[in-house]
């Protein structure tokens, strides 16, 4: 029976401010899953690798890939300012996304229709896309007898509470699609892991790395915007066959990308 572990980060925040902002409007939670032998043996050896060839470090002080620091070429990162570096590495990049084996899952929601339509009773953005999620993870599991538990990225003391409480309340009680058993029969724990990025843990670096670009697949597909920047569409065009899909027709839309409006 294969282990595998959900990772999860976000691109946009949960709060409800300032929402006729495009880019405050939606947010993305995004999981990537792995079997947890590949992980050990492949995905984070060779992430240490890339990390390690384009940005030489001592291993006694990590050095954690994060989208907005690469982008803005801060830190360690200011090698990118040299556009040959910068090529190359973006090169190697996407030969890792598009050779590791994992598996995608993107959730977004629209918060400026979600509290239009309910108003004071509207759900927690992260927590609602967070069961939309672990709804399609569990599925994946039960439908190949497998197990595993899931990994988010901290957000500190209060958010990290009440993530905690929600994981646990979805563990225990189910939601309005699937029942406990659903769920308990493939989680192998009723607590939702949260580490933060210093920790260094790869799923959760490349979680990050993904989670903007798979948000505006998202949105395209759903006709939000008209296209892609180009980095992002070679991302998306790497990624394409890791996306969770229906067992029988392949489908996407439902499985590895779910828009909620």
């Amino acid at each position: 029976m294969k282990r595998y572990r959900l990772y999860i980060d976000e691109s946009g925040d949960h709060t409800f401010g300032n929402l006729e902002d495009i880019g405050r409007q939606y947010l993305c939670l995004l999981g990537i899953f792995i079997d947890q032998e590949i992980y050990r043996s492949s995905f984070h050896p060779s992430f240490e690798k890339l990390k390690q060839i384009h940005f030489p470090h001592n291993p006694d002080e990590p050095l954690i890939l994060h989208r907005s620091d690469i982008i803005n070429k801060r830190g360690a990162f200011g090698r990118l300012v040299d556009p040959d570096k910068e090529q190359v590495f973006n090169a190697d990049l996407l030969n890792f996304f598009a050779r590791e084996d994992y598996m995608i899952i993107g959730v977004v929601i629209d918060k400026k229709s979600h509290i239009r339509r309910y108003g004071s009773a509207a759900y927690h953005p992260y927590h609602y896309c967070l069961a939309a999620l672990l709804e399609r993870y569990c599925g994946f599991l039960n439908f190949y007898n497998s197990h595993g538990d899931v990994l988010a990225e901290s957000r500190g003391g209060v958010e990290d509470t009440k993530l905690k409480e929600a994981y646990r309340l979805l563990h225990s009680a189910g939601t309005q699609f699937r029942g406990a058993q659903f769920f308990q029969k493939v989680l192998t724990s009723s607590e939702i892991k949260l580490k933060p990025k210093s920790s260094n843990i790869a799923g959760l670096q490349v979680a990050d790395l993904l989670a903007y670009p798979v948000k505006q697949k998202i949105l395209m597909e759903n006709k939000v915007i008209r296209s892609l920047d180009d980095f992002n569409k070679e991302i998306c065009a790497v990624v394409h066959s890791k996306y969770n899909r229906h067992a029988y027709d392949g489908r996407i839309s439902g499985y590895g990308w779910i828009f909620i409006s």
